[in-house]
């Protein structure tokens, strides 16, 4: 339960932290974990085998009666991906530098960019650009009228953000950097792969593109979430105990431990935080002028708040510290937010909002700067080029922002479990009062 979890010692030496609670997985657990291991390898070597394949396939005198230049779109891919990969590492160290800073541009500046991404959409003159396009436009006024409404909250985000952090554990800069690279190794393939799909454009080549894509994705999302696992686990230590971990062994115990849960929840939150967006933005939209709507709002309120205790980041802390199952992690750590009443607090939090922010901001760059150029040089496959742009920009951004999203999320966890801590300054308890203010208006 979370009150035994949150009693449990804590580490008081660099070594002890490096091992907190070590479980001794049974035989199921360990099988799959096993089998996740070698479904995410399978699957990379799998990426690489085919982009070679197909890189080498579109090369045949046959395949260029389909217009389509192999060198070409590889030098294009490249540039994207380069690009998300610089920008990614760029902005998670502006963040790092300037928290406050990095926040308030980042809210400003993603929905001029990605109304930017939808013009250029509208260029190509494409059915498909036009109609991405369209969604584009639309995300960029929301994120500019959720901006609005959020700017209230933009002093308490940065504070969180500066306190999170100030702590710098040992080689995280190497660390993240090398996670960029190999990730965006990845994501040259995996677009080599469906550049070479984009050739023949046959139902089945479709069905390879859409396999491929949700295959990089996935890859992505568990990469993410792994950062979220190892960066929260160390960061926990540092602000529970003070203790410190080394990165070596907090992945090997990752690795070994949390692995399976990892990979099961890259699949299952994307969809739980699917559906809780959609749900909220019901609540949201209806208000309480029909009858219907605002019972259908309140229904899906109800449906919002108890998926987010299933299955949610705020679990990772747990997942990492006690090597327990997502589903798990994320309800104790509930239990133990109702328990200190954080739960208005963690609702309101805008990290996760920021990162998601700076997503959209580096797809969008991304596939302005892919896309600019393939309209100019190379129109008949702009559309997919900006399209596989702003995705690989996309996840490439969120993955450099996963330790700053760990950092608050671990933050917030050590102080739900132990808020009169020295660890802790009144940076949490002041915004709680601030909140029990605003709701007595």
């Amino acid at each position: 339960m979370a009150s035994q979890a949150s009693t449990q010692s804590l580490p008081s030496t660099t070594e002890e932290a490096a091992h907190v609670l070590p479980v001794k997985m049974g035989g199921e657990r360990n099988f799959r974990n096993k089998f996740w291991q070698l479904l995410f390898w399978g699957n990379i070597l799998l990426i690489m085998v085919l982009a070679v394949f197909l890189t080498f396939h579109d090369m045949l005198p046959a395949y260029w009666k389909h217009k389509f230049d192999p060198k070409k779109w590889s030098l294009r891919i490249s540039s994207s991906t380069a690009c998300a990969g610089i920008l990614g590492f760029v902005w998670q160290a502006f963040t790092d530098r300037y928290p406050s800073r990095a926040l308030t541009t980042t809210f400003w500046l993603s929905p001029l960019l990605t109304l930017a991404y939808g013009v250029l959409l509208v260029s190509v003159e494409t059915p498909a650009s036009v109609a991405v396009a369209v969604f584009a436009m639309v995300s960029s006024v929301l994120q500019a009228l959720y901006a609005c409404w959020v700017s209230p909250r933009f002093q308490h985000a940065g504070k969180i953000l500066t306190v999170s952090l100030a702590h710098h554990p040992p080689k995280l800069t190497a660390m993240v950097f090398i996670v960029l690279v190999a990730a965006t190794l990845y994501t040259f393939a995996s677009l080599i792969a469906v550049g070479g799909a984009t050739a023949t454009r046959t139902k089945l080549d479709l069905a390879f593109i859409f396999l491929t894509m949700v295959s990089f994705t996935w890859f992505m999302q568990v990469v993410r979430n792994m950062i979220q696992v190892i960066v929260t686990h160390n960061k926990y230590i540092h602000f529970a105990s003070g203790g410190e971990a080394e990165f070596k062994v907090l992945l090997r115990n990752s690795v070994n431990n949390s692995f399976g849960s990892v990979c099961i929840s890259s699949v299952i939150i994307p969809v739980l935080d699917l559906i809780r967006g959609f749900a909220r933005g019901v609540d949201w939209i209806s208000g309480d002028t029909d009858e219907f709507m605002f019972s259908c709002a309140n229904c899906c309120a109800g449906v919002a708040l108890r998926i987010r205790e299933y299955g949610s980041i705020w679990g990772f802390v747990h997942v990492g510290v006690y090597n327990k199952g997502v589903v798990q992690a994320t309800s104790d750590t509930w239990e133990i937010f109702k328990r200190v009443r954080m739960e208005k607090l963690i609702d309101s939090d805008l990290t996760g909002v920021f990162c998601f922010f700076s997503g959209m901001l580096g797809g969008s760059t991304c596939a302005l700067v892919a896309g600019t150029w393939a309209l100019l040089m190379h129109k008949s496959y702009a559309t997919e080029m900006t399209i596989y742009a702003f995705i690989s920009g996309y996840l490439m951004v969120r993955v450099a922002m996963a330790w700053i999203q760990a950092s608050v999320t671990a933050y917030y966890v050590a102080y739900a479990e132990n808020p009169r801590s020295q660890q802790f300054d009144s940076t949490v308890p002041d915004y709680i009062l601030k909140l029990q203010r605003l709701s007595r208006v």
